[in-house]
């Protein structure tokens, strides 16, 4: 990390989020070595805390005391909550009506201040740099600040650790801003170039079909991103159409031999429902794209390689995607029913 070793970090004990081997997704394609790195387990529920425990201990240590950002949601929870933690102020940009409810929770009860704008993300952030372009007393937060991918790279390194010291052959993860995939490309480069490893994963970008700017410049061999105004999709967190980061995303996958897709909310939304029942994971809808997208990969995978998708947030953070009709559950009226009830459910 860029920090003299006397430098106490602002942190939540981020990080050190579990590997799961899959005991049912895998098994069903003919996967034989899938894991899911569960980054749901993070102090806010998401990968972002990795990367903000950096970015505020370093706006700390330059005397900032105004931390802002634009967000779809986890962007907002995490900085809030870090900035809680270092007695600094969080101001969060969130366009209206498009953030979940349980992001916008949890930074209200941290404290920040919270502002909608009519119009998109990408709207949002535009107006967030704009202003603090004008004021230089706002300290931007969001993942085009270096010291955000410095720790967000820090995954590459957990997984590495996790797999008994191998790098995995896959990466495979959803991509909204795009800062994530080129920050854990990152990782595994200096990890190679450290020589602590002698190989490099494959990165793999998958995007909501109707919010794919980035997977459409990759399909089409463009060297730049036409941004999509009218970005559309269940999985809020990368409901993006013009990513900031998406110079690096698209380096980070051709220079990995890696690719770029798309994958359906219909298909998302069955993830979601898959990794709850099959794996016991509950994941926020954008989490669940890589794991929609290995029905469509795994001949380009092969049944031996090993594949570890990034679930980057919590399920509990995004529930108006996951629709429970309670009025389909039955109600009993006292104990007769409820044995009746658990006889008819025993097997045999």
């Amino acid at each position: 990390m860029p920090f003299a070793r006397d430098v106490k970090p602002i942190s939540l004990q981020e990080g050190g989020t579990p590997l799961v081997p899959s005991s049912g997704i895998g098994k069903g394609l003919g996967l034989q070595e899938l894991y899911i790195k569960n980054e749901g387990q993070n102090p806010t529920g998401s990968f972002k805390d990795r990367g903000m425990t950096v970015a505020v201990t370093k706006a700390s240590q330059r005397g900032a005391r105004t931390l802002v950002c634009a967000s779809t949601g986890n962007t907002s929870a995490s900085l809030a909550a870090y900035a809680a933690r270092g007695g600094l102020e969080a101001v969060v940009i969130v366009p209206s009506g498009k953030v979940a409810a349980g992001k916008l929770v949890q930074a209200t009860v941290h404290g920040a201040r919270i502002l909608r704008v009519k119009g998109n993300f990408d709207e949002a952030l535009g107006l967030v740099l704009e202003v603090v372009r004008e004021n230089p007393a706002l300290y931007l937060m969001n993942s085009i600040n270096p010291y955000r991918i410095e720790g967000q790279k820090t995954l590459a390194y957990e997984v590495f650790e996790q797999l008994g010291g191998r790098v995995p052959d896959y990466v495979v993860l959803p991509v909204g801003n795009a800062g994530n995939i080129s920050a854990i490309w990152k990782g595994f480069l200096e990890l190679k170039s450290w020589r602590i490893s002698d190989r490099l994963p494959r990165m793999v970008g998958v995007q909501a079909a109707e919010a794919a700017p980035i997977a459409e410049a990759y399909e089409k061999k463009r060297d730049h991103v036409k941004p999509w105004g009218d970005a559309r999709t269940v999985a809020s967190a990368i409901r993006i159409g013009k990513p900031a980061s998406w110079k690096k995303a698209l380096r980070a996958i051709r220079d990995s031999g890696g690719l770029s897709m798309t994958v359906t909310d219909r298909e998302i939304l069955q993830a979601v429902d898959e990794l709850a029942s099959k794996e016991g994971l509950f994941v926020e809808a954008a989490s669940a794209t890589p794991v929609a997208a290995l029905k469509h990969l795994r001949r380009t995978l092969g049944p031996r390689a090993t594949i570890v998708c990034v679930a980057t947030g919590n399920g509990l953070k995004d529930q108006e995607s996951v629709k429970v009709d309670l009025e389909r559950t039955p109600e009993l009226s006292g104990g007769p029913d409820l044995l009746k009830a658990l006889r008819d459910s025993t097997p045999g």
